[in-house]
């Protein structure tokens, strides 16, 4: 038998309420015991002083493939999600072509088998992402879509919103649309605001962000279904969720790393590596995220990992792409300017990484159950390090966190048993 004993470490799964100093023993891939003084007959990975947690998930990511590997493959995408201690990632359909058809989410599902992660693929909401005509979510449901989406774009109809919602309760699973009115944000490249202003740089209205959650959670009120808001970036959307999961309405939310941690400011100091969509805002807003993942109106982090090549993001800012890398940073960011500072318990912020996404796209995982699939980090939180873009097992570097000090890094990552990812 193939056996790892994780030795030593606080065994934190938030799953099931477990925080204790144990030994983890891995049999053949799976959790065979969670206790203390299992004796030394397998590989001992020695956890003294760490914290051993599920494998983190990643509910929002972009790897590219097919048609853009030159920013990302599914591969390289995987490597990076291990690096920074996720096992698992759910992977949006924004690619070339996008994910609209069975046979191009079995293209991603095969290429997924071989990866350093489990790869959940996230299918088209509409046909070619063009907002036009429904896809056939049943059968990308039946293909292996864990969710439906057009991130990148907005469902502009109504109409087409309201079915997909009718079929998401169907199909047991979330829509998550990007939530963006183009009316108010169209030639926007950040934030409406004063460093807009200053910058002479167009901006996009927060209400272009509030308004489209607005609509869609009153659809949600009317047909039911599932609804899951991608990177809530403004208060009114904070305010918005919390109301609708205050009156019941079935609806989860994620916040991103780069949303609780920068402002607009950056934009001054980076340019085009702090401009994503939806934009970094101002401190209000950036207050109103934390609060929303305090109080629990946004359920998960998740990082939006969008690689882009290098001359891609040299481009002027207005011709430049949105968005930024983030697996590899996330669980530091997190740890640093969340746990550090007592705004989240490590629980807490540990269960917005794995078992909550787990439960959001109901996908395995999350847990460190004896029986279950070893999918485990390994976390050092008093680890300093600094970000270096240079070593990303990313394809891209397109990160405004480069030379930043964090504390807290996943030192082990093991899928399936399998070491996947060791701090040198």
């Amino acid at each position: 038998m193939n056996s790892i004993l994780i030795r030593g470490g606080r065994v934190l799964d938030p799953s099931r309420g477990f925080d204790e100093t144990a030994d983890v023993l891995i049999v053949d891939g799976r959790i065979a015991r969670v206790e203390r003084g299992i004796p030394a007959s397998a590989e001992v990975l020695d956890a003294s002083r760490k914290v051993v947690v599920p494998g983190l998930i990643d509910i929002h990511v972009h790897l590219r493939e097919p048609g853009q590997a030159h920013k990302e493959t599914i591969q390289t995408g995987c490597r990076s999600a291990a690096a920074g201690g996720f096992t698992s990632v759910v992977c949006m359909p924004n690619t070339a072509p996008p994910l609209d058809s069975p046979e191009l989410l079995q293209g991603v599902l095969d290429s997924g088998r071989r990866a350093d992660a489990r790869v959940y693929p996230v299918a088209c909401i509409t046909v070619g992402q063009k907002g036009e005509a429904l896809a056939d979510l049943p059968a990308l449901r039946r293909a292996g879509a864990v969710a439906f989406s057009d991130d990148g774009f907005p469902v502009g109809s109504e109409d087409l919103m309201r079915r997909a919602l009718e079929q998401s309760a169907r199909l047991g699973c979330p829509i998550a649309p990007h939530e963006e009115v183009k009316a108010l944000t169209a030639g926007g490249h950040m934030h409406d605001g004063e460093v807009s202003r200053a910058l002479g740089i167009p901006g996009m209205p927060a209400e272009g962000e509030a308004g489209m959650i607005e609509r869609d959670l009153r659809l949600l009120e009317q047909v039911g279904g599932r609804l899951h808001v991608l990177h809530v970036s403004v208060a009114r959307a904070v305010d918005l969720i919390r109301d609708a999961k205050r009156r019941g309405l079935p609806v989860t939310a994620e916040a991103c790393p780069h949303h609780f941690v920068l402002t607009d400011e950056a934009v001054r100091a980076h340019g085009t590596l702090a401009k994503m969509s939806p934009p970094l805002r101002s401190a209000a807003d950036v207050e109103a995220v934390m609060a929303g993942l305090v109080d629990g109106t946004l359920d998960a982090i998740a990082t939006d990992h969008a690689p882009h090549a290098a001359d891609e993001k040299a481009l002027p800012f207005d011709r430049a792409p949105f968005g930024i890398v983030g697996l590899e940073t996330a669980l530091g960011l997190t740890l640093t300017h969340l746990v550090t500072p007592g705004i989240l318990s490590l629980s807490g912020a540990i269960s917005r990484l794995t078992c909550i996404p787990a439960r959001i796209m109901g996908i395995p995982g999350g847990t460190l159950q004896a029986g279950d699939v070893a999918d485990v980090a390994v976390i050092d939180p008093d680890l300093a390090w600094t970000v270096e873009p240079g070593q990303f097992q990313s394809k891209s570097r397109n990160t405004p966190f480069a030379g930043w000090p964090l504390r807290g890094k996943a030192v082990a990552t093991l899928l399936g048993g399998r070491i996947t990812y060791r701090e040198a």
